[in-house]
C-alpha cells in the first residue's frame, strides 16, 4: 500500500465540475468558495476513488498489523522512559507514544475492510465503533493518532443531493481510508521485522531508474505530466486543467515573440 492526500493538488481542478446554483452569501456577507456546507479539504465523491485506492497484496493487512501491535508496545516503553524522566521524547517519538489500544483496534477494522473489499474502505464512524466495541467519540480520536503516525492516509469527502427547486446541494459523506507501513515506525520494530535493505548494486540501479524517469518526466508537457503520472478520473481532470495549462503558456509565448518583432 502506497493516503498521499489529494485535497490540497486537485481541490482547484474539481471544484470548476461541482456546477449547480449559487448558495446564499454566508453570515459575513462573502460568498461561500464552493457553493456547498462541505468541510475543508473535501473532495466529491466519485471523482478521484480510482487513483486512491490501492488492492493489498496477500498477507500485506496482517503484516501491517503486527507492525502496529508491535508499534503499540513501542509506545508503551516510550511512555514509561519520559514519566521516568530517563529520555526525551523527539516529534517522531511523541507520535507514536500517543499510540491507543484503541486505535489500533481500529486500524484492525480498517485492514479487515481493506482486505474484504480489494482496498475500497470508506467506513462511516458509527460503522467503525459498531465493529470495535468502541465510543463514536473514541473512533474520531483514534483515527488522526493514526494518520499522525503515518499508519493511515484519511480523504474527506462531499455529494451532491437535491435541494428545494431542484438547486444542487452539497452534504459531506463518508471518508475514504488507505493503510500505509509508515518509515518512521520501522526503528521501533524487532530486526525480523524490518523490511530487508536492497543490495548496493540493486539500491544503485534503482537510483539510476528514478534520475531517467525524472528527466523524462520533465520533458512532458503539463497534459502529458497529468497523464502519465495520475490515472482514472482524477488524471483525466488534471490532465484537461494541463491542456488549459499548456495553451495559455504556448499563447505567452508566440505573444512575446510577435511583440519582440516590433522592438
Amino acid at each position: 500500500m502506497g493516503m498521499f492526500t489529494l485535497g490540497e493538488a486537485t481541490r482547484a481542478a474539481l471544484g470548476g465540475l461541482s456546477g449547480g446554483a449559487a448558495r446564499a452569501p454566508a453570515r459575513s456577507g462573502a460568498p461561500h468558495r464552493t457553493g456547498a456546507p462541505v468541510r475543508r479539504g473535501s473532495i466529491e465523491a466519485g471523482s478521484f476513488e480510482e487513483a486512491f485506492f490501492a488492492v493489498p497484496a496477500k498477507g500485506e493487512t496482517d503484516q501491517l498489523l503486527r507492525v502496529a501491535r508491535r508499534t503499540l508496545d513501542a509506545a508503551r516503553r516510550l511512555r514509561r522512559d519520559a514519566r521516568a524522566g530517563t529520555r526525551v521524547l523527539t516529534a517522531t517519538e511523541r507520535a507514536i507514544a500517543a499510540l491507543t489500544a484503541a486505535a489500533v483496534r481500529v486500524y484492525e477494522e480498517i485492514l479487515t475492510l481493506a482486505r474484504l473489499n480489494r482496498g475500497r474502505v470508506f467506513p462511516t464512524y458509527d460503522h467503525l465503533a459498531e465493529a470495535t466495541g468502541l465510543g463514536r467519540a473514541t473512533v474520531a480520536r483514534a483515527l488522526p493518532l493514526l494518520e499522525a503516525i503515518g499508519f493511515l492516509v484519511r480523504q474527506r469527502r462531499f455529494k451532491r443531493v437535491a435541494g428545494v427547486g431542484g438547486m444542487v446541494r452539497y452534504a459531506q459523506t463518508s471518508n475514504v481510508y488507505r493503510a500505509l507501513l509508515p518509515a518512521r515506525v520501522l526503528g521501533y520494530l524487532p530486526r525480523w521485522m524490518r523490511p530487508a535493505p536492497l543490495p548496493d548494486d540493486e539500491a544503485q540501479r534503482q537510483s539510476e531508474r528514478d534520475r531517467h524517469d525524472q528527466a523524462m518526466l520533465a520533458t512532458l508537457s503539463c497534459r502529458e505530466l497529468a497523464k502519465a503520472t495520475v490515472g482514472g478520473v482524477l488524471g483525466g481532470v488534471l490532465a484537461r486543467l494541463g491542456a488549459g495549462i499548456d495553451r495559455h503558456a504556448c499563447e505567452s509565448q508566440n505573444g512575446s515573440q510577435t511583440l519582440s518583432q516590433f522592438i
